[in-house]
């Protein structure tokens, strides 16, 4: 009797949508300027010839492999092979629509592009994640994407899709603002861990404090980003104009001060709690050995408690920066700088490529610190087995 082949539901899922995005949805939009809304061209209009075969075999092909294939790193290269081929679509499609020195006509990919790409993403984490790979192996094909994707920009394949047309544009700005968004990321970070982690180290020490400091902490989660960001404003502002030497080192009404504030607000309550959890879960046999081999209160917090709670206060460290790089974005809004400029400077001019600009770098800069930070966590969970 033959056997009956399995079918993967989730290869299926994924390869249905980007399969109907591609059939149904503009594989690229030709606009006669960056304001326009365009025209929308299909797949098989916007790729002739060796292209357009090139790109939806590959497509079918990653699909195919997909819903019948179970061993992972076919399933990997397959979608990644999609992946690039449909990227390399979009591209070619924007070579054949753009006249010779022209710098004024934008080809942007559509719907049917960015969804077929996010489906075949997605195919491709799946993957990954049934490889299950080690930290430094994730860590290495992270660094492995990130060089190719940078290659071939820099390579100038990717010229006359129209978020690079906004990308050299903008490109002294976005270099800035770029700088600026990691400043008030990593900068809330550092102040966050400064003051959180001996704040937890005291919430464990002293659990009477617990409950009163982490449910005003959690009551600071409650408070929407923007309106955190508004009410902040009034008193940096009054402090600035009634302390010169404020003013002078940088606090304001508006601008970076406001976004510190309000991100190490935040950023506390993931960094505090963590950190009294994961104290939490060190035994307390291992306690009691460190002290009866003469070691100190702060020596036991240094040599045995830290590294026994590492993992978990990284996971607090990695919800925090994730959440930042994104909140980073709204803090534009009042002047704070960062990719949300470019966000937000799109939306009031109806540029949807503009947008990207800004929202594509702050995705790619969240997933990446997350993947760190992920492997970090393995790797220090890992060194107390």
């Amino acid at each position: 009797m033959a056997t009956r082949r399995r079918i993967d539901r989730l290869g299926g899922v994924f390869t249905l949508v980007g399969g109907v995005a591609l059939a149904g949805a503009p594989f690229v939009v030709f606009k006669p300027n960056r304001i326009v809304p365009g025209v929308p061209l299909g797949v098989l209009i916007a790729l002739h010839g060796a292209t357009a075969v090139a790109v939806l075999g590959a497509v079918v092909l990653a699909g195919v492999v997909a819903v019948f294939v179970a061993n992972p790193p076919l399933r990997l290269v397959a979608s990644l092979g999609g992946f690039v081929a449909v990227a390399l679509g979009a591209a070619a499609a924007g070579n054949a629509f753009t006249p010779a020195g022209d710098l004024i006509v934008r080809i942007a990919p559509g719907a049917g592009c960015w969804i077929a790409l996010i489906a075949l993403g997605l195919l491709a984490a799946d993957a990954l994640t049934r490889l299950r790979p080690g930290p430094w192996t994730r860590l290495l094909l992270l660094a492995a994407f990130f060089a190719v994707a940078l290659a071939a920009l820099a390579h100038g394949t990717f010229d006359h899709l129209s978020v690079m047309r906004e990308y050299r544009s903008n490109a002294g700005r976005f270099a800035f603002e770029a700088r600026r968004h990691v400043e008030l990321a990593f900068g809330s970070l550092a102040a966050a861990l400064a003051a959180g982690l001996p704040l937890g180290v005291l919430c464990h020490r002293v659990p009477r404090l617990r409950a009163a400091v982490l449910g005003s902490l959690n009551f600071v989660q409650t408070i929407p980003s923007i309106a955190l960001f508004g009410i902040l404003m009034a008193p940096l502002g009054a402090l600035a104009a009634a302390v010169p030497l404020a003013a002078r080192v940088g606090i304001a009404g508006i601008g970076a001060a406001p976004a510190l504030v309000a991100l190490f607000a935040y950023s506390l309550l993931p960094i505090v709690a963590n950190t009294v959890a994961g104290l939490a879960r060190v035994s307390p046999a291992a306690v009691e050995a460190a002290r009866g081999m003469g070691l100190t209160r702060g020596e036991v917090l240094a040599r045995v408690e830290w590294p026994l709670a590492l993992p978990v206060i990284l996971t607090g460290v990695r919800i925090v920066l994730v959440q930042n790089i994104g909140l980073v974005t709204v803090a534009a809004l009042i002047g704070a700088g960062g990719l949300g400029t470019f966000v937000f400077q799109g939306i009031g001019e109806t540029a949807i490529d503009l947008v990207l600009l800004g929202a594509l770098p702050t995705v790619a800069l969240a997933i990446a610190s997350s993947v760190v930070l992920d492997a970090l966590i393995e790797v220090a969970g890992g060194a107390q087995r």
